[in-house]
């Protein structure tokens, strides 16, 4: 299946450059462009796309009211020059589903796409470690229901940005049941994704 992507960006020449290294890509295609963040939005709702790149600073609406308002009903990695922490946060919090500095170059911009199809998230490694380690916060809510010990092994790996693929080897279990554990974890902790799991493992103490 091709992967249907919307880049969201009020810089002509990113878009055009995100265009050339997505659509050279056999498995992806790009099906629309917005230059601010309300017309990505209105876009991605009539396009219904599987991705959408949205930068963080755009007319209208910024990058992290389009991660809040889309992050429900489609992936949304936010693609941007600026890795301040309180960006990183807020978008994280809200959904989104990856977190990359247009620094990184094209081999990561396709395969943080390849990752949230796959229901992996990817952060730039420039910055992983320490924007886990940000979403600490006083207070973490409790699970709806505890975690099992092996939940809560994996959760850990989560927070370490360990795929799916792998905490598999390295438990010696299957991608399935890694996957399966995720899926659990999210619905216990109340995450949206596998990025709330690590925000809640690091805000709750388990990291």
């Amino acid at each position: 299946m091709t992967t249907r992507i919307l880049i969201a960006d009020d810089q002509d020449d990113v878009r055009i450059g995100f265009r050339l290294i997505l659509d050279s890509q056999p498995d992806m295609t790009v099906v629309g462009e917005a230059a601010d963040g309300q017309a990505a939005v209105d876009l991605a709702r009539h396009l219904r796309p599987d991705v959408v790149l949205a930068d963080i600073r755009m007319p209208r609406l910024d990058g992290l009211e389009v991660t809040r308002l889309l992050a429900s009903e489609t992936r949304v990695i936010v693609v941007t020059t600026f890795d301040q922490d309180d960006y990183v946060h807020t978008a994280l919090r809200d959904g989104a589903c990856g977190f990359l500095l247009k620094r990184s170059g094209p081999a990561l911009l396709v395969e943080a796409v390849r990752a949230a199809m796959a229901g992996d998230t990817l952060i730039s490694p420039q910055v992983t470690v320490r924007l886990l380690r940000h979403l600490r916060a006083p207070k973490a809510k409790a699970p709806g229901e505890p975690l099992t010990g092996r939940e809560l092994e994996i959760a850990r790996l989560v927070a370490h940005g360990r795929t799916n693929a792998e905490i598999a080897a390295e438990l010696f279990i299957s991608p399935g049941t890694v996957k399966t554990h995720v899926a659990n974890i999210q619905r216990k902790v109340h995450a949206a994704n596998r990025v709330g799991i690590a925000a809640w493992a690091w805000s709750s103490g388990t990291v």
